[in-house]
């Protein structure tokens, strides 16, 4: 048994039931094994083992009161993976799935992601199974501010700085950042992804949408394509699907599926995202109600199946959507390219059988990290104290987004296939952060 595979079996051992975990160190380490087990150096100072343990990882009680008079309970997280390479970062979700497998796992996750856009931060991530669906604005502020009266300690500009993700807007944000600036009397960057009226940053709301995009245009450019008069799939209808449908089409492309947790549309047309933006975003409604705008579309109860026909797929909603039996409906529908815009949303079988059968696949840790290029791009307007207008932040968005996918794609030739961007973005990613891990001692 050699080195990646012993150090897999014993954080199995050591992690009972954190499947989400095991699937993403899993695929990481054993898309980079050959290259670690011929450097004697990762296993003389065990590197994998102290990679794949969290610095810290915290629980905490959120008590809260609803508009019904009753104290309700959920848990807090706050998995702050690696630091190395700078102060801890990544997002909060809210959401009933979260546990402490699914923090573990894209804390781990954001650890390399942050590392190949090439700014100086660490991975973080943390959330609660809160769910601010159906709940009223008062008792959202009231959970984010009783969440925050123990996240305070364990967050600062130069230590760690969330930011949102899965039901944590610019609402929460601001709630969170209020409670923040109140018990500490100070106003810092601890958080991104703030209003515009109070340090927040012109374009952060679309760039992790945007920048999937940008991505995969490089992705495509080096393969002989481009978003012009392709058919785009995309799942979701959150902030990461709407943007990234917006500049795909900007693209010249044909999006013709947008997806939520109650079914799926499918526009023939093309998505109308006008609609879309006024269901999901002012409204808070459910994907349905798009056919009482666009009566020629089409809606699906349950979940997005990948059946559509389309060039090209872009999962955008959660972990582990696109599994096998949708990986091969893409196939059997003349896909050929798939782009990660949400955390793991690709089974690991789903992937390995759309790489066998030639799909040219962008990984989530290069694809999706717009939303922390721009989180710090926003941290140096906070440490600045000047104001960057959404040219200037989409323009920046867009070199570092092109520069991971020249990164990553010269790593891929380096070190074997010249398209197989999932061990380019991985090697990429393990080189920078063990190097800063060695430099630094046994920590």
């Amino acid at each position: 048994m050699n080195y990646v595979d012993r150090v897999l079996e014993n954080l199995i051992a050591k992690n009972p039931g954190e499947n989400e975990f095991h699937q993403a160190v899993t695929e990481s380490l054993k898309s980079i094994e050959s290259f670690v087990c011929s450097n004697k150096i990762y296993e003389e100072m065990s590197v994998l083992e102290r990679l794949t343990e969290p610095e810290r990882s915290i629980s905490f009680r959120v008590s809260w009161k609803g508009d019904d008079n009753k104290i309700h309970v959920n848990k807090g997280y706050r998995v702050q993976f690696n630091s190395c390479i700078g102060p801890y970062k990544g997002g909060l979700r809210f959401h009933p799935s979260v546990n402490l497998s699914i923090m573990k796992f894209l804390a781990f996750e954001q650890t390399f992601k942050n590392s190949i856009t090439g700014l100086p931060i660490g991975g973080a991530k943390g959330g609660s199974d809160f769910d601010p669906k159906g709940k009223s604005d008062f008792e959202i502020m009231n959970f984010c501010q009783n969440f925050m009266n123990e996240l305070f300690r364990h967050i600062g500009s130069y230590t760690d700085i969330p930011a949102g993700d899965i039901g944590v807007g610019a609402r929460e944000i601001g709630y969170l950042f209020g409670q923040y600036k109140k018990i500490k009397n100070l106003h810092e960057g601890v958080l991104t992804g703030k209003g515009l009226d109070f340090d927040g940053l012109e374009g952060r709301k679309e760039a992790t949408g945007y920048g999937l995009v940008y991505f995969t245009q490089k992705m495509l450019e080096e393969n002989g394509n481009s978003f012009e008069g392709k058919t785009v799939c995309v799942s979701g209808a959150g902030n990461v699907a709407i943007h990234a449908a917006e500049k795909a089409q900007q693209f010249g492309a044909k999006v013709v599926t947008m997806s939520d947790s109650s079914g799926w549309i499918y526009d023939p047309n093309g998505i109308n995202l006008e609609v879309v933006k006024k269901i999901k975003e002012k409204s808070r409604e459910r994907i349905y109600k798009y056919l009482e705008f666009e009566p020629e579309s089409k809606y699906t109860e349950g979940k997005f199946n990948w059946s559509i026909p389309c060039d090209i797929a872009l999962p955008c909603a959660t972990q582990n959507e696109l599994i096998l039996s949708d990986a091969k409906n893409l196939v059997k529908n003349g896909v050929k390219f798939v782009s990660e815009g949400a955390n793991m949303p690709t089974t690991i079988d789903a992937t390995k059988y759309l790489v066998s059968n030639g799909v040219i696949f962008g990984p989530a840790k290069a694809a999706n990290a717009g939303g922390v290029s721009s989180s710090v791009i926003e941290m140096s307007q906070n440490n600045s104290k000047m104001t960057f207008d959404s040219k200037f932040s989409n323009e920046k968005l867009k070199d570092i987004m092109e520069s991971i996918f020249a990164k990553i794609s010269s790593t891929a030739k380096e070190y074997g296939n010249k398209t197989d961007y999932i061990s380019g973005a991985n090697i990429l990613g393990f080189k920078k952060v063990s190097s800063a891990m060695l430099s630094e001692g046994i920590l």
